[in-house]
């Protein structure tokens, strides 16, 4: 299998597990706030990169790479969970999906910037359309839906996408899953005091499905999802394989429609399929 196909794979297999991330983010800011859930996740997930490296016993990342994964560590470790934990407090998880039509676009821009990658014309125009697609859904929907959490949803987008630039180029020299492992015992520290400090008094009317939510964004979405999109992202490029996120608006509407019971409307699937259309062209034009 050569180095392009392997990261395709793994970028694809990294998209069907952050497909769950909203959904079950929603089920869990139902009953835990917001801050706790993001910290805590972090948390539990750090403490299992830090055992598992450790175990492996890696070396420690040189001076220089210490930046670049305190930037990841903002974008994906707190940035995106938090800004989305927040955003679905206003809005479903079937109306933020749609926003993660806009995640290809800004981790190009960024793996142009950080990663110095020069996708051709063509794939601009591409993305741009599937970005105008989305902006014109959220526009629509302005007037029934939450401008808070469409802002929020945005933000998350653009610290996500430089989160994973940034990882994806980093990973080219000490590995996928070792970035996101060290970019979460960064974190470590922040993430363990501040679940203190917002510890909920009593655990009392948590449910099942909140728990088991906790669970799947700490192990799922937090680590293991990393491992497979970073290896993807250095693999076969960040532009390029950035592209299979277009995936991961149909996956989690799919998701949402059926755990969740959320409605998912007709101009939902329209904006997926054509936003998924655009990246398709464009994804032929990355390199």
């Amino acid at each position: 299998m050569d180095k392009a196909t392997s990261g395709w794979i793994s970028g694809f297999i990294g998209v069907l597990i952050f497909s769950g991330s909203l959904p079950a983010t929603r089920t869990a800011v139902l009953q835990f706030d917001p801050v706790f859930l993001t910290v805590a996740r972090a948390a539990i997930a750090g403490l299992l990169a830090l055992a598992l490296l450790l175990l492996l016993r890696q070396k420690r990342p040189a001076r220089e790479d210490l930046v670049p994964l305190a930037v990841v560590a903002g974008g994906v470790v707190l940035g995106f969970p938090l800004l989305t934990a927040l955003a679905l407090q206003h809005v479903t998880s079937a109306h933020s999906i749609v926003f993660i039509g806009l995640l290809p676009l800004s981790t190009a821009i960024f793996g142009v910037i950080r990663g110095g990658e020069r996708p051709r014309p063509a794939f601009w125009i591409f993305s741009g359309l599937g970005s105008a697609a989305v902006a014109g859904f959220a526009l629509a929907q302005g007037l029934t839906a939450s401008p808070a959490g469409d802002l929020l949803m945005l933000a998350a987008i653009l610290v996500c996408g430089l989160g994973y630039a940034e990882g994806g180029r980093l990973s080219r020299t000490i590995g996928g899953w070792q970035v996101i492992s060290w970019a979460l015992v960064l974190s470590l520290p922040v993430m363990l005091a501040v679940s203190a400090l917002y510890w909920p008094p009593n655990f009392a009317g948590i449910g099942a499905p909140a728990w088991l939510s906790l669970g799947y964004v700490s192990l799922f979405s937090m680590l293991i999802g990393f491992v497979f999109w970073y290896r993807g992202l250095a693999k076969g490029g960040i532009a390029a394989v950035g592209q299979l996120q277009l995936l991961q608006p149909f996956f989690g509407l799919a998701l949402a429609a059926w755990l969740l019971r959320e409605p998912v409307s007709w101009m939902m699937v329209v904006v997926t399929l054509a936003v998924i259309a655009c990246v398709a062209g464009a994804r032929r034009f990355a390199r």
